[in-house]
């Protein structure tokens, strides 16, 4: 449909508002694909030639179309899609599994996050006990877990003193402060993870030479280590593919970073399915739920400098393992993929699904003081994928 619509003008454009509204004022061009697209797998899924290896994983993977947000910017849908609410202060998914699961192991956090961190992945009202741990590195781990190399043992002795001493009064200044014991909290469990097997996790110099080269670049490694901290028992931890280097804009493909988003598929091909492969290996994918997820996606037609805008409307999502029922789609869009005309999928929905896979109750009130907060917007769980 679009390679025969491709440079043909379209007027009509989705209902939206918000910073893109002048961008649309304009007559807008369909794109039609430059790559072919193949069926593949029992599933019959098209595929483009650009993921030649996930092409061999389809029945691997639920492909759920027509997943909507309600905004057409980067802040706010981003924050509907992480914590299920357009207000800021509710938990990120990754803080209601860490309050609602714990953590599997002793010295080992429930919660890890894989890129710069911010608000939209916090635990929101739940406190700073159901935060995560956070690097920016592969290789080193999280920083504050690492000892600086001029600290002997006793050197470092001396300093927890010191800090247990400090910590220890301002608990008494502030007794009943349940905000200063849950930080107190959080250091504890921060000390346990550096004098326990957790950090061995990030060694991925331990890993196969082949291994590591088929999981690629920088996204691959960072694939890899999930596959490692899941392994060491961690509950949940996200992969950010924020490494815009990569084409010069990332995934936000305005004016010229269309021309090389083919580089971030690749990358994405190439990860994803050595992940596949490596969670199969090491019998960790039926309990492993992995999901490929954005906050919003792209329209069929070229912006006015060649890129492509936002669309909140209608776009695709990815999940696979966690014994879900995988090699189906769910959801139908209309032709240019604008609205869903089947099976809609809000976030109430998308949400409620990750939740039920993991064997948390979506309908469940968290609390925010007194007021009780439903864990989803009465979202229910996409059916198809658990018959």
């Amino acid at each position: 449909m679009l390679n025969e619509l491709h440079g043909k003008p379209l007027n009509r454009t989705p209902d939206i508002s918000g910073e893109l509204q002048g961008r649309l004022t304009f007559p807008h061009v369909c794109i039609g694909s430059p790559f072919a697209f193949q069926q593949h797998g029992e599933s019959g899924r098209y595929v483009s030639e650009l993921f030649p290896h996930l092409a061999g994983h389809v029945d691997d993977l639920a492909f759920i179309h027509g997943v909507k947000t309600d905004n057409q910017n980067h802040g706010p849908s981003t924050l509907h899609v992480t914590t299920g609410s357009q207000f800021p202060g509710h938990p990120s998914v990754g803080s209601v599994v860490s309050q609602q699961l714990g953590p599997r192991d002793e010295g080992v956090p429930p919660y890890v996050v894989m890129g710069y961190p911010n608000s939209l992945r916090g635990p929101g009202f739940l406190g700073s006990k159901y935060t995560y741990i956070y690097l920016t590195d592969t290789e080193s781990g999280p920083n504050g877990l690492r000892r600086p190399p001029n600290v002997d043992d006793a050197r470092w002795r001396r300093r927890v003193q010191l800090l247990d001493t400090l910590r220890q009064g301002y608990l008494a200044r502030n007794h009943g402060d349940h905000r200063v014991e849950n930080y107190n909290a959080t250091i504890t469990e921060g000390f346990g993870m550096t004098d326990g097997d957790f950090m061995q996790a990030f060694t991925l110099d331990h890993e196969p030479d082949d291994v590591r080269e088929r999981y690629g670049d920088e996204f691959g490694q960072r694939c890899l280590l999930a596959r490692r901290l899941v392994a060491s028992g961690v509950r949940f931890v996200e992969v950010a593919f924020n490494l815009n280097f990569v084409n010069g804009t990332g995934w936000d493909t305005h004016r010229h970073g269309q021309k090389d988003q083919y580089k971030l598929i690749q990358s994405l091909d190439q990860s994803v399915s050595a992940l596949i492969e490596d969670l199969e290996r090491n019998n960790l994918l039926e309990t492993t739920l992995v999901v490929l997820a954005t906050e919003f996606g792209r329209p069929a037609k070229f912006d006015g400098e060649g890129g492509r805008g936002h669309q909140s409307s209608a776009f695709t999502n990815v999940l696979f393992g966690g014994g879900l029922k995988t090699g189906q789609v769910v959801g139908v869009t209309d032709e240019l993929s604008e609205k869903p005309v089947e099976d809609p999928v809000s976030v109430p929905d998308w949400l409620a699904t990750i939740y039920s896979t993991l064997g948390i109750n979506p309908a469940h009130e968290l609390f925010a003081g007194q007021r009780p907060v439903p864990i989803t917007d009465h979202g229910k769980p996409i059916a198809k994928l658990f018959s």
